[in-house]
């Protein structure tokens, strides 16, 4: 079945496991993972909080749709990407006409305990973080909902578990009938 399964992408915010429960489905599946940041890093020879003081978050979205344009193209991987990439049509156009959509959904509470050390988030660098992922949730949550295929909650569930589900669920969309198979 692994051949016969399109191309896996995970949307949703910072701190919902994109990168963690990709790695993980990508094994899973034998696939190759993708995460679009680490892409953009790793061309730019700069990590994102250095591209967002140089280029500032337009030039950084500029990259990112670049990258995503790109990746969405490849067959059979597995690909995060950063959570903002739904902001723009254009990567929630390549996004759901090039494979299965994702969402990994998590609350703001979960977000804050996830991100709470993490200095690699530029739109997190300051004082009221939970204000800023609230904001951030109000406005990409039904960007995610409209681009997602499936939407997976992470909160307090481990990243196999969560991989687990995203397997079973896919499998039933491709063969309905596996739910009555024993």
């Amino acid at each position: 079945m692994q051949d016969d399964l399109p191309n896996f992408f995970l949307i949703g915010p910072m701190g919902a496991g994109k990168s963690t429960i990709g790695r993980l489905l990508a094994a899973e599946l034998r696939r190759e993972f993708f995460d679009s940041d680490h892409e953009i890093q790793a061309r730019c020879g700069a990590d994102i909080p250095w591209i967002f003081d140089v280029e500032g978050e337009a030039g950084f979205r500029e990259r990112e749709q670049q990258v995503i344009g790109e990746l969405t193209q490849y067959r059979g991987v597995v690909m995060a990407t950063g959570g903002g990439a739904v902001m723009r049509e254009a990567n929630r156009r390549a996004l759901r006409e090039r494979g299965t959509v994702i969402y990994l959904y998590t609350t703001v509470e979960q977000q804050l305990k996830r991100t709470a050390r993490d200095r690699n988030r530029p739109l997190l660098q300051r004082d009221d973080r939970e204000e800023v992922l609230r904001t951030l949730f109000t406005r990409r949550d039904p960007l995610y909902r409209a681009t997602a295929d499936l939407v997976v909650r992470t909160d307090r569930r481990g990243p196999k578990a969560v991989v687990g589900e995203i397997v079973r669920r896919v499998s039933r969309q491709l063969d309905p009938l596996m739910s009555c198979k024993a």
